[in-house]
């Protein structure tokens, strides 16, 4: 990150020359004015990313001059500097956009620490920036969207990841868009261009689960008729997503880490290793430091891949991000289905927010199609969520006693939907087996 650059506005010369040179020290490019006129002509021809601001000038006050710096652009980042007895100045600084303020004399510490908040504040809007503009280029229907302070930190995370070559873990709970992840990553990256190729460890049996990252050659065992191409090599050059890696039996993680150490991958049957260069991205919804606690992951391939590990946040964990889910997915399934539903009732809204959402986005998708497609009237109430006037009737427990019941009666009409297979219910719904399981017996689901 480049360091930003820095106005100082002081009239006391002493003061603005230890400032400009403990600066100049710390590797910023800074520049110094001992008057508002100076302090304008320098802001105007240059690009200033802080400003420090003494709020006592020769020829205006700080808050002034704050207010024009703020005209011409409104992204400087102001440090009001203060005497002793006028902490009332730097309030009404703050409240005209003033970012921090010290109070003279100046700790210079303090003024370090400050400057490099800032620097990692505006780093963070920069990277949203660039995230989001890649999200409209190459992701108009995508589902990552957020407007939580969680999600953008993830998000922050995300575009520095990107630009290494580092392998990485995702790790979330099913259903909060670990796979939408990977592919901002990879778009994100000098990758780009090249293919990403995606294997779902848990999808495929473990017998051919190593015949299909690794290939084989014709004749490498019975029905070997001809030669496969591996995901490892269909990937050379670009990205190799491993979903639920968690799931990898230990025969395999053994021959993964050998690929990843030596960057080479040699087919079944092969007498001849191949070079490759592919990143390698990982996803689990388990705990992978437990697995490695029980003996059920390789310790030394988890720290392989776990260079950096980004953590998805459950969306009951991120509630700030659901209203904009809500919306967005209403327009979707307006456009999709020709409806012209208008939005919500509050009290279905409301209901809707304070879910818990064990399928995380997909679930909340999940019900909001299903409400688009059945909803009468202009709006989408309680009545078209997925649960029936009897068991409203019978809710306890208010807000809480509502959702377990429209749950409820999502998971019956999902495996209603799958004659009764629980891997296809699963599906449907977004969330694992294992927590469909779950739920049937904490509902006393019975066929």
């Amino acid at each position: 990150m480049e360091h930003a650059n820095i106005l100082i506005v002081e009239d006391e010369k002493t003061q603005r020359t230890l400032l400009t040179d403990l600066l100049k020290k710390e590797g910023y490019d800074s520049s110094d004015a001992g008057n508002g006129v100076d302090a304008l002509n320098i802001f105007k021809k240059k690009a200033i990313d802080i400003v420090l601001l003494d709020f006592k000038l020769p020829d205006t006050d700080g808050l002034t001059l704050l207010k024009q710096f703020k005209q011409i652009n409104p992204e400087t980042e102001i440090i009001m500097v203060t005497a002793y007895g006028s902490i009332e100045n730097a309030v009404d600084a703050l409240k005209s956009g003033a970012s921090e303020y010290l109070t003279k004399p100046v700790d210079l510490e303090d003024l370090l620490f400050k400057i490099k908040k800032i620097e990692e504040k505006k780093q963070l809007i920069h990277e949203n920036r660039l995230l989001k503009e890649v999200l409209q280029d190459r992701f108009k229907t995508s589902n990552f969207i957020y407007s939580s302070e969680r999600m953008n930190e993830v998000t922050s995370l995300i575009v520095r990841v990107a630009k290494t070559d580092s392998t990485c873990i995702i790790e979330g709970e099913s259903g909060v868009g670990k796979e939408l992840v990977v592919d901002l990553i990879h778009e994100l990256s000098e990758r780009k261009d090249q293919p990403i190729i995606k294997v779902n460890c848990a999808a495929i049996p473990d017998n051919l689960l190593e015949s299909e990252l690794f290939g084989y050659e014709k004749g490498a065992f019975t029905g070997a008729f001809q030669k496969k191409v591996g995901k490892f090599e269909l990937a050379d050059k670009g990205t190799l997503f491993l979903d639920e890696i968690g799931d990898m039996p230990m025969i395999l993680q053994s021959k993964l880490l050998r690929v990843i150490q030596a960057r080479e991958v040699e087919r079944l049957g092969g007498l001849h290793a191949k070079k490759i260069d592919v990143r390698i991205i990982a996803a689990t919804n388990r705990n992978l430091e437990e697995e490695v606690s029980k003996g059920m992951f390789r310790e030394d391939l988890y720290y392989r891949l776990n260079v950096v590990t980004i953590r998805i946040p459950p969306l009951r964990e991120r509630r700030d991000d659901i209203p904009v889910f809500m919306d967005f997915f209403l327009k979707r399934y307006n456009d999709r289905h020709r409806r012209t539903i208008k939005g919500y009732t509050n009290e279905a809204r409301d209901i809707l927010i304070k879910g818990d959402y064990p399928g995380n986005v997909r679930q909340l998708e999940n019900i909001i199609e299903r409400a688009v497609v059945l909803t009468r009237g202009e709006y989408i109430t309680k009545e078209d969520l997925p649960m029936s006037p009897a068991d409203n009737q019978h809710t306890s427990g208010g807000i809480k006693g509502t959702v377990e019941a429209m749950e409820k009666k999502m998971i019956i009409d999902a495996l209603i939907k799958a004659d009764w297979v629980q891997t296809k219910a699963a599906s449907v719904i977004g969330i694992s087996e294992r927590m469909l399981r779950y739920k049937i017996k904490k509902y006393n689901i019975t066929k």
